[in-house]
């Protein structure tokens, strides 16, 4: 473990693996820690520098008090901050789930994003403004719907109050809904700071969605990109993400049938092994 200085946020990085390997950095997402990453992380470190991070708000890194401080923009430049750290003089390998996907993303659309990143993974989370752009075509038809009944979290996560007395008792709970709902049973998840991070985290939700989703921005990139789409996920929907051809210049699909944190504890050998073959395969592998 080490640390990283992101403006006046201290970030916990945690790396695996060969030290002159390529480095394949993943970035977590809602309410974990860089622990949701672990089955992943053992696969992959057998042929990658493997580099974790608690993002701002959870595990070990600092947690800003201010809701604005949960901003996409932050977020970007601390996963900016952490690569330049790792690998000042080659680009990454990129990889996010849930949130981790949604701020990668974020880097991934910014001008020149290929001189620090060499290939992006994307699980069960969209950039937010192509994810407005696929939902004003899609407005009034079923499928958006389905997305809507998917996503009532976020609205819930608007009401003051509720969502943190609700997360309070996340130790208790939260492991229990995994078990049930998700099929993960693995010892360490999830992390013993589930409750303090679940309320932090709900920032991320309360500064992103109503200014993105209301204006969105025409966000391209030529950063090869691999969606990994989860067949059982309770969260996001297949049909969300088409149309990322308008978007991506290089796009690669690939299916699951996972549920939204199983695909990482349970199926993590799977997706380590599909990150692999797409760094393979843009390095002109088979």
């Amino acid at each position: 473990m080490r640390t990283v200085t992101s403006g006046d946020i201290d970030l916990a990085v945690y790396e695996q693996g060969p030290a002159e390997a390529p480095v394949v950095v993943l970035v977590h997402g809602y309410p974990d820690t860089h622990a949701v990453w672990d089955e992943v992380t053992q696969a992959l470190s057998e042929r990658f520098r493997v580099v974790r991070y608690d993002v701002r708000g959870a595990g070990a890194s600092d947690a800003p008090r201010a809701t604005d401080a949960y901003r996409l923009e932050h977020l970007k430049n601390d996963l900016f901050a952490v690569i330049d750290a790792v690998s000042p003089g080659e680009p990454v390998h990129l990889v996010g789930h849930d949130w981790g996907s949604i701020q990668a993303w974020e880097a991934v659309t910014e001008p020149d994003s290929a001189k620090r990143i060499a290939s992006f993974t994307s699980i069960s989370g969209p950039c937010l403004d192509h994810f407005a752009y696929w939902a004003r075509r899609n407005r009034g038809r079923p499928r958006m719907l389905k997305q809507l009944l998917h996503s009532w979290y976020i609205a819930a996560f608007q009401v003051p109050v509720v969502p943190e007395l609700v997360w309070r008792t996340a130790g208790t709970w939260w492991p229990v809904y995994l078990r049930v709902f998700e099929g993960v049973r693995r010892a360490g998840h999830p992390a013993p700071t589930v409750a303090r991070d679940a309320t932090r985290g709900l920032s991320l939700y309360r500064a992103n969605f109503r200014g993105i989703l209301g204006s969105p921005r025409e966000r391209r990139t030529d950063v090869p990109v691999l969606v990994i789409t989860l067949l059982k996920d309770r969260y996001l929907t297949a049909a969300s993400t088409e149309g990322l051809e308008r978007w991506v210049t290089r796009l690669w699909r690939r299916r699951l049938f996972a549920g939204h944190w199983s695909a990482l504890l349970g199926n993590g050998a799977t997706v380590a092994r599909m990150i692999s073959e797409l760094i393979d395969d843009i390095q002109g592998g088979p």
